[in-house]
């Protein structure tokens, strides 16, 4: 044995992982081989123009709701200054009644001390 870490004995024999290839898998023909190229366009063509109008009246259907979000939105910013409109008027009756009662407080003081 030597003065290194490794044994002096015959190295092992490496094994690596192995990978099982899965083929990419290959279409189907469609039964429809005999139809012509231009066929084959077209139905693909009819077929994008109805994914397009679907989507016209999804973007459609989106705005309505956008609309109405932007209305009702709306609505609660009124209603959230009446309400605001409302607290200051409260606020104001509210101090009017305070001095009031500060006032009559001091007299009925007033009164007491006579």
């Amino acid at each position: 044995m030597s003065g290194s870490l490794v044994p002096d004995t015959d190295p092992a024999q490496v094994t690596l992982p192995t990978a099982e290839i899965i083929p990419f898998p290959i279409r189907a023909r469609p039964a429809h081989q005999d139809e012509q190229p231009e066929d084959r366009l077209a139905k693909a063509l009819a077929s994008l123009n109805k994914a397009l109008a679907e989507q016209k009246a999804a973007v459609a259907a989106w705005r309505e709701s956008l609309g109405a979000l932007q209305a009702s939105t709306s609505g609660l910013g009124a209603s959230l200054q009446r309400y605001q409109s409302n607290l200051g008027t409260l606020a104001g009756d509210v101090d009017t009644l305070r001095h009031q009662a500060v006032s009559l407080e001091q007299w009925a003081d007033g009164v007491l001390a006579q």
